[in-house]
């Protein structure tokens, strides 16, 4: 690619088609905070988004090709869209005007600083979102982006301390991480998904391995010693180059950052580093996983602090503590929502885009181990049809830690259609049904708010309710806490 971002920004004009993205909104932000002028264009449904590109000064226009004005110097684009069909992008084609995929653009910016790129089938969003914190803490001049908005960020996708670092979330779908440049990777878990872009898991391992191997010589991989794909992954790169320097983090890793996990009590995570054993760090977010993020994030966030050319002790340690425990996770990464109190009962609604059985397995868990007097309601939306299909199975035994599970329809991807397929959430919700005693079916997912809010209101127990997918059934979930905080007695703490 021979364009170039100016390395003074002020002024240059970007227009950015697909803004609402979160990815996009993410890249917004830095841009503005680099001087660069932004303009972007999306649909007409409200999004979180909306809120930060408004504090950006950006306001979304429609999608039209007059938004490719004469001063219009680089256009970057959504993966939704096409440079084949999209009015704006062929506008810009026709006059002459970069038009960079979000991924390109964002490699870009890899290229121009010391970056870290962030990655793995699970886990990436919140361990991006522990790193900046971290860092953050730890007075590291480093500018973070994560895949969501972060409530420790401000509640901004991005956080900025400077510019000698650059720690980002990269994605493997369609190998879009392909246009980063790393110096150093982390690797939270590698398996099967994306199978309409990855048919088989070896052809998502391959393209892990590669990514590995665009680390320079000496270059850095921090990997989950836990996950056996992270492993395989690890493995084969050091195979291809040997000069790649492998950290390990986890229960069962070798070195500093081996992880022993304490107890769960006050609502919080403790677990300890084999770097600064005995001391124990403490997460309040649920979950064995959150504290492996955790480890993947101090390892890194360790391992840029002795870039600059000192040691982390003591101080640090504890600078490294208070950022681990002031993190409150993301937008729809174990969100809490609110609670309320209905007929003497506390219930707490959460949302996690949960879209893998994996992820819904290990997370269920957690929160069963933060509120195990409590009955633990999901539910779940499945996304796409091939990762449906592909893992049906284990979709169908994944909802164990849950007392009970309702299904809907499956939520269908921009990118597939039902054609072909011979999977549907009716089919899954009989299949679950076979593997737990209590499972509801409601192909649209607003069907289900008259009974389950009766319900809620007739609990004997403390309960929490979740929704988890990538579809749009945390609709449900923001209705119910919506009627049950105005009609119930109040708000409570969490």
């Amino acid at each position: 690619m021979s364009f170039v971002f100016p390395q003074d920004m002020r002024g240059f004009r970007i227009h950015m088609t697909g803004v609402k993205g979160t990815g996009m909104t993410a890249l917004a932000e830095i841009l503005v905070s680099r001087g660069a002028s932004v303009s972007g264009s999306d649909v007409s449904d409200v999004f979180y988004t909306d809120e930060i590109l408004k504090q950006l000064g950006i306001a979304p226009q429609a999608f039209s090709a007059e938004n490719i004005t004469a001063d219009v110097q680089c256009v970057i684009y959504s993966a939704a869209y096409s440079v084949q069909t999209h009015p704006e992008l062929h506008r810009a084609r026709e006059a002459g005007v970069p038009c960079l995929l979000y991924s390109e653009a964002l490699g870009l910016f890899s290229a121009g600083t010391y970056s870290c790129g962030i990655c793995g089938v699970h886990g990436k969003t919140t361990t991006a979102g522990l790193a900046g914190t971290a860092a953050h803490e730890m007075g590291l001049a480093a500018q973070t982006l994560a895949g969501s908005a972060i409530a420790s960020f401000g509640g901004s996708c991005t956080l900025t301390d400077g510019h000698d670092f650059f720690i980002a979330e990269t994605c493997e779908y369609q190998r879009h991480f392909m246009s980063f440049h790393p110096k150093k990777i982390v690797l939270t878990s590698v398996e099967s998904d994306h199978q309409d872009y990855y048919p088989t898991y070896e052809s998502i391992r391959d393209a892990f391995v590669e990514y590995i191997c665009l680390l320079p010589q000496d270059g850095e991989l921090i990997y989950c010693a836990d996950d056996r794909g992270a492993c395989e992954c690890a493995q084969a790169a050091a195979r291809l180059r040997p000069d790649i320097r492998l950290t390990q983090y986890g229960e069962r890793a070798q070195g500093q950052y081996r992880v022993s996990f304490g107890d769960v009590k006050d609502g919080r995570q403790y677990f300890a580093l084999e770097r600064f054993a005995p001391f124990e760090f403490a997460l309040r977010m649920p979950g064995r996983h959150m504290a492996l993020n955790a480890a993947a994030a101090a390892a890194l966030v360790c391992s840029l602090f002795e870039e600059t050319g000192r040691q982390a002790g003591e101080a640090e340690r504890d600078k490294l503590a208070q950022g681990l425990l002031s993190f409150s996770g993301g937008r729809r990464r174990s969100e809490i929502i609110g609670s309320c109190r209905v007929n003497g009962r506390d219930i707490v609604f959460i949302d996690d885009y949960g879209h893998h059985p994996s992820a819904i397995q290990v997370t269920l868990a957690g929160y069963k181990s933060f509120y195990p007097e409590r009955t633990l309601i999901v539910d779940f939306m499945a996304h796409t049809y091939s990762r449906t299909e592909a893992l049906f199975d284990r979709f169908a035994g994944c909802f164990s830690a849950a007392d009970e599970v309702i299904l809907h329809k499956i939520y269908a991807s921009a990118r597939e259609t039902a054609d072909g397929f011979k999977v549907s959430g009716e089919l899954l919700a009989q299949a679950a049904a076979k593997r737990h005693p209590h499972v509801r079916y409601y192909a649209e997912v607003m069907d289900a708010y008259g009974d389950v809010r009766s319900e809620l209101l007739t609990l004997d127990r403390d309960c929490v309710f979740v929704t988890m997918g990538a579809g749009d059934n945390w609709k449900l979930g923001r209705a119910l806490y919506d009627s049950l905080k105005n009609n119930g007695e109040g708000d409570t703490a969490v």
